[in-house]
């Protein structure tokens, strides 16, 4: 009688929940998972060692381009090394306007990730709700910075510039005629603030419309309740963070253990728990939503009430204003080279790292003293969840590997960087 032997199976990386570039190895028993061996860096694009090769500033828009749904979260790690490094004093108003930044990136990545989830296991409507939310938020990327996703706004020694007084409105096309489009400009009469207290106003009913859609869902739990249980003991041992760990039931934050830029003087929780399933890891980040949305709303009151500068007076570090520039030789020397040569960093190593919307995304820089970091290195949270995947994704279906790609909440440009 012939042997019944397991066999191996590629799962991606052209598969639709796979994003991509990710390569799975599969050893099934018939369609049970035996072991999982995840293949990286068909995305590889040296991140780490180009940053050698480029002025501190130079290397900022590659920060963007590292998790790509989380762009000024991997930004304020950057800078916050870069200041650790060389003693830059951040303007209080700039560290208000990077809080309220990262919120809205969580939110933007909370969002991507809720869609893309639902879509992959198989509930489509939601992945278009969330879409309509992260349309507001990218134009508020996109009123600071003049991008939408990349937008390179955060500078070390505070931020590129203040926030605007005004909004951009849509003007009347073959699409929308003028009716329509006075209708859409409705909440974009004031400023970039007032745009997004509008927002913190409907966000909170929009959160409701998702859970109505997804939270009792007989479907959606058959899918993920007991689905990558991950243990307290285990989260810690594997080195999980943000939702991950927290889905376990380990009360972790950056913002609160090790607080940073203005995050000590606001009000929010941390949800966590209790099964460390899938199912809990949704209502974690499902919540992370709501939170993230309050500490917006304190971020605007703050900011409404505090005028002042937003980045640092060392031009050694941030360049002069553009009209003392012009009239002034000494700052005229300060710019030109602040943005030929770079700005020159003491010697010595230093590490920040910030809860970013996947974990704790870290920044370790080397500097021997030149215009350029010696080394740096990246710690990705998506890393090391996908390095779990083996463990989680044991025992359980195929089709469960796709649930358990999609709680991990991975993105591939910050694991192959």
């Amino acid at each position: 009688m012939p042997e019944i032997k397991n066999y191996t199976m590629n799962f991606g990386p052209q598969h639709p929940a796979a994003h991509g570039v990710l390569r799975l190895v599969l050893e099934l028993d018939g369609e049970v998972v035996v072991r999982a061996d995840p293949h990286i860096g068909l995305l590889h694009r040296a991140t780490e060692k180009l940053a050698e090769h480029k002025t501190y500033l130079q290397s900022l828009p590659y920060m963007d381009r590292l998790d790509y749904v989380s762009m000024l979260s991997n930004e304020h790690a950057y800078v916050m090394a870069i200041e650790k490094l060389a003693g830059i004093e951040v303007p209080l108003r700039a560290q208000y306007i990077r809080v309220m930044y990262d919120e809205i990136t969580r939110l933007l990545n909370h969002l991507m990730w809720l869609g893309a989830h639902g879509l992959d296991i198989g509930a489509m409507t939601v992945f278009l709700y969330c879409f309509r939310e992260r349309e507001d938020l990218m134009d508020a990327y996109e009123a600071v910075s003049g991008a939408r996703m990349h937008a390179a706004y955060y500078r070390p020694g505070g931020v590129y510039r203040d926030l605007p007084d005004s909004m951009p409105q849509y003007e009347a096309s073959k699409i929308h005629n003028a009716a329509a489009v006075k209708k859409m400009n409705v909440n974009r009469q004031g400023s970039l603030l007032d745009f997004l207290e509008d927002f913190t106003r409907r966000f909170p009913n929009h959160v409701d419309e998702y859970e109505t859609l997804l939270t009792d869902n007989r479907i959606w739990k058959q899918r993920t309740v007991g689905i990558g249980v991950v243990t307290p003991e285990r989260a810690i041992a594997l080195g999980m963070s943000g939702p991950m760990l927290r889905g376990s039931g380990i009360e972790w934050d950056l913002r609160r253990k090790q607080p940073y830029a203005a995050y000590d003087e606001l009000d929010f929780d941390i949800p966590v728990g209790r099964n460390g399933d899938t199912y809990d890891r949704y209502l974690v980040r499902v919540e992370e939503m709501r939170q993230s949305n309050h500490i917006i709303k304190q971020c605007i009151s703050w900011l409404r009430a505090n005028p002042g500068p937003v980045i640092t007076s060392d031009h050694k570090y941030a360049p002069p204003a553009r009209e003392s520039m012009k009239q002034n030789m000494e700052e005229l020397i300060h710019h030109f080279k602040l943005f030929t040569e770079g700005m020159h960093i003491a010697e010595g190593e230093a590490y920040a790292a910030v809860e970013h919307p996947k974990g704790e995304f870290g920044i370790y820089i080397v500097s021997d003293g030149a215009n350029k970091p010696y080394r740096l290195k990246i710690r990705a949270p998506g890393f090391t969840h996908l390095s779990a995947l083996d463990e989680m994704v044991r025992g359980h279906m195929i089709a469960d590997v796709v649930t358990i790609i999609g709680t991990q909440d991975i993105v591939f440009g910050e694991i192959d960087r």
